[in-house]
């Protein structure tokens, strides 16, 4: 075997960066001898790896076939070393995550804090360090695609090639107002109405807008969007104020509705629910600490063996 793990990880880093200035940079290594990695592996392999546009180096379909393997090699690698380390330093990893908006905010934090609980995670006697990346459901997409993050958690739908798409848990949307809005002295609130309200809706992108939209539309003709905001939590509070009606999750209301800030509204709506995914990159290497993390945000043993599943692997919401 000619090709090493170091050249395996000089390529990946160059992969990230389209540089071989700012992948020495990271290593650290010369700009030179970066250059030198790049011409060696592509001489081993006989292919060209990367397109050589201006001073960046583009990744060509040669180079996006091997990105997968090699990164699944490096995290083997890393794993292998850590199974050894661990007992003897206490050292564990970092395992990398991203959620969208309303799991991030109100569903993962519950769940990192029962990893911590947990006396035992794996072989370990320690929980291994998370890095947290919350934005909209595209961009936890797009994360996982390109090896940033090693799991996403979404809400709605996944279009993007690449990625294994598992039923999670099942999410109420709730359509809700503030208690003085005058919508609320309707009492049960007809279609037409719906359609005239001012609604308070997630930016484009999000998995929540995606969804609610979808939703809704398949009983309205139309939807008056007021105004749009980039969290849950923003419509929530813009909502409680009375500047329009909305359609969010029982998790990021729970908390107004308990309070009074906010009420459910009756309607002719059938009940609205949609389904929680994970993410994974169907090239992704499990490590021992993240089969059994998404394990313990699965309750069962469902990413022990393999990605794969079905329609009830998606858990009722509790």
């Amino acid at each position: 075997m000619r090709i090493t793990l170091r050249q395996l990880q000089i390529f990946v880093a160059v992969a990230r960066t389209s540089s071989t200035t700012e992948a020495g940079k990271s290593l650290p290594l010369s700009q030179s001898a970066t250059s030198a990695a790049i011409n060696d592996i592509e001489s081993l392999l006989n292919t060209q790896l990367f397109d050589r546009v201006g001073k960046r180096l583009v990744l060509n379909d040669n180079g996006r076939l091997l990105l997968p393997n090699a990164l699944a090699l490096i995290e083997g690698a890393i794993d292998l070393e850590q199974q050894f380390s661990t007992a003897q330093t206490g050292m564990v990893s970092q395992l990398r995550l991203g959620a969208s908006t309303t799991i991030g905010n109100y569903i993962l934090p519950g769940l990192l804090a029962g990893c911590r609980r947990i006396k035992q995670f794996g072989e370990c006697e320690a929980v291994p360090s998370m890095r947290v990346d919350i934005a909209n459901s595209s961009k936890i997409a797009e994360a996982v695609v390109n090896y940033e993050i090693d799991a996403g958690f979404i809400e709605g739908h996944c279009h993007v090639p690449n990625l294994e798409v598992i039923p999670w848990i099942q999410d109420e949307l709730l359509i809700v107002a503030s208690p003085a809005h005058a919508i609320v002295r309707k009492g049960r609130v007809d279609l037409d109405t719906l359609q005239q309200a001012h609604w308070l809706m997630r930016e484009s992108g999000s998995g929540t807008r995606e969804t609610v939209e979808y939703e809704l539309l398949r009983h309205l003709s139309h939807l008056n969007i007021g105004m749009e905001f980039g969290g849950a939590e923003a419509i929530k509070r813009a909502t409680a104020e009375g500047l329009g009606i909305s359609c969010l999750s029982r998790w990021a209301v729970a908390d107004y509705l308990d309070s009074g800030q906010l009420v459910v509204l009756e309607t002719e709506l059938p009940k609205l629910t949609r389904k929680f995914h994970i993410i994974l990159h169907k090239q992704k290497y499990l490590s021992d600490n993240l089969k059994h993390f998404l394990n313990h945000c699965a309750g069962n043993e469902m990413f022990t063996s393999s990605f794969k599943h079905n329609e009830a692997d998606c858990l009722p919401l509790t």
